[in-house]
């Protein structure tokens, strides 16, 4: 009876111990059965078996060999390591790429793929002269178009500058070298329309073409000639007039022609733009044009280039140079904001003043040191200061200037003496051995620094000019101080921030967001941060 209820059911067990190095395997059971049915069944989990192991078992289907092991713990323990592996890997892979090929992919992207974003260009700056300068190699000329404003202000700034870069301008493309101008605002190039008087310059006179004459209808036209006293109503081409405060002066005419400039990812876009040709200078300018070709205006008036370039929807516009301190090199400028860092900058507000179109904005304070200078105002704050880098020098109001003088008076190193004989600049010192760089006496000076903002301010903006950035040494090897005077400037009572005083750092002036900003560099190599991926 027993035999009938119970089935013939005949089996083994194989228990696999782990090994005695490394026992964390576990043990692994297999289990067969054996039945007279012809057709084999599922075999089903022994629960009694899996409470009884210290590991889980896998249970493997009827094998006519030994089971398999399958280590589950192990496996499982080093999955995470696997993974992160991978994802370290996969990671350098990118990021390799991303260096390797990212340049290329920039250089796949044409122009006309970009029309609809705007655009950023970099230029190289050159030291025009050298940086031991002398009271005759530089001078600050105030310039106007002629006939000036209602109040008889100068509209327009020039000076022999100290840095300049190239453009390509014409079919075919011909390079000039421009002095930058960020007080100018029209850019010009020497022409032979003919030249009635033009410097030697650097290249080949600009030769125009009538068929690119700027129309005196047209509105830049209009715009560069609104101030002129008797604007010509039956000329077909559009006359223009600049004065300059020393009595010279720059006659031409407007011109719209092709101009190249370097997009930020290497290649070369073909813009047409107007500009103007000169064709007579007269006085002083004609020795400032002595290595170079023209001005790049890069004010805030409409017919600068940077608003031009805005204008057509090209670029943001947006200014920024940065001038190196070094004596080779003369550092970069871009138009556009891909080179504007994302963090890092000190920023003031632009002011928007309708008289002129300079870069500028309100300072409360000046120091020397640790001292303060005295602004001659009643509440002593000093007014309004001008970032132009086409004045040489730095120009401080009479009050600032006496001041700081008086300061300078109390140098008792023993180390320097006033040099009254020497002619370069009004206030020079001198070595009982010629000085060769400011790093041998910039330890007898202090930096100034220019507070900005105003009272309710908790925290001031400063910007710290080092003795480096406004001092110079000349060719007798004598030290001087590169700051000047500034009553016959303007209506004396702004200061202007000249190349002196704005090398080694990056500027940048946001016409956008109506800001002004710097940064300390070393001005070598410029670094795109806009667009620029991270991974």
């Amino acid at each position: 009876m027993e035999s009938e209820q119970s089935p013939q059911v005949k089996g083994f067990v194989i228990i696999t111990l782990p090994p005695a190095d490394n026992p964390s395997l576990g043990k692994t059971i297999t289990a067969f059965t054996l039945s007279d049915s012809p057709s084999p069944q599922p075999l089903q989990p022994n629960p009694q078996l899996h409470q009884q192991s210290e590991y889980p078992i896998p249970i493997q289907s009827p094998q006519p060999t030994r089971g398999i092991r399958f280590p589950f713990r192990k496996f499982f323990f080093k999955l995470p390591r696997v993974l992160l592996g991978i994802l370290g890997v996969s990671l350098l892979v990118c990021m390799l790429w991303n260096s390797v090929i990212s340049d290329t992919l920039v250089e796949l992207t044409s122009i006309e793929s970009e029309k609809n974003e705007p655009n950023s260009f970099i230029l190289p700056l050159y030291p025009k002269i050298n940086l031991n300068l002398s009271n005759s190699d530089v001078e600050l000329k105030l310039g106007r178009f002629v006939g000036g404003d209602k109040n008889g202000r100068w509209r327009s700034k020039k000076s022999n500058k100290l840095y300049f870069t190239y453009l390509l301008v014409g079919s075919p493309p011909r390079p000039y070298f421009l002095d930058m101008d960020t007080g100018s605002d029209l850019t010009w190039i020497q022409c032979d329309a003919p030249c009635t008087s033009c410097s030697a310059g650097a290249h080949p006179l600009y030769k125009p073409v009538k068929g690119k004459l700027l129309s005196s209808k047209e509105t830049m036209c209009v715009e560069v000639q609104k101030n002129q006293k008797v604007p010509c109503a039956t000329c077909q081409q559009c006359d223009y007039e600049i004065e300059y405060a020393d009595k010279s002066s720059t006659m031409g005419v407007l011109m719209k022609d092709d101009l190249q400039l370097v997009v930020t990812n290497g290649s070369l876009a073909k813009l047409n733009i107007i500009f103007g040709c000169a064709y007579d200078q007269q006085g002083l300018l004609l020795n400032s044009l002595a290595r170079t070709d023209g001005i790049l205006g890069l004010s805030r008036a409409k017919v600068s280039l940077p608003s031009q370039l805005a204008g057509l929807g090209i670029i943001n516009n947006v200014v920024g140079h940065c001038l190196t301190t070094k004596a080779v090199g003369g550092g970069y400028m871009f138009l556009g904001d891909d080179y504007v860092p994302f963090w890092g900058m000190t920023w003031v507000p632009m002011l928007n003043t309708p008289t002129n179109n300079l870069y500028h904005t309100e300072v409360m304070k000046i120091g020397y040191g640790n001292g303060r200078l005295n602004a001659g105002n009643l509440d002593n704050t000093v007014g309004h200061v001008v970032f132009d880098s086409g004045s040489s020098y730095t120009y401080f109001t009479k009050q600032a200037y006496s001041s700081l003088i008086s300061h300078l008076q109390d140098l008792s190193s023993g180390e320097l003496i006033q040099d009254i004989s020497d002619s370069t600049l009004p206030l020079c010192w001198r070595a009982e051995s010629p000085i060769r760089t400011i790093d041998d006496v910039k330890q007898y000076f202090k930096p100034l620094v220019l507070q900005f903002g105003n009272k309710w301010w908790f925290v001031p903006t400063k910007l710290i000019i080092p003795p480096e950035g406004y001092l110079i040494i000349n060719n007798k090897g004598n030290v001087c101080l590169g700051i000047l005077d500034g009553s016959s400037v303007h209506d004396g009572s702004i200061i202007i921030l000249g190349d002196i005083s704005l090398r080694g750092k990056l500027f940048i002036f946001d016409n956008e967001n109506r800001r002004i900003g710097w940064t300390q560099s070393d001005c070598v190599n410029a670094q795109r941060f806009k667009g620029v991926s991270f991974f």
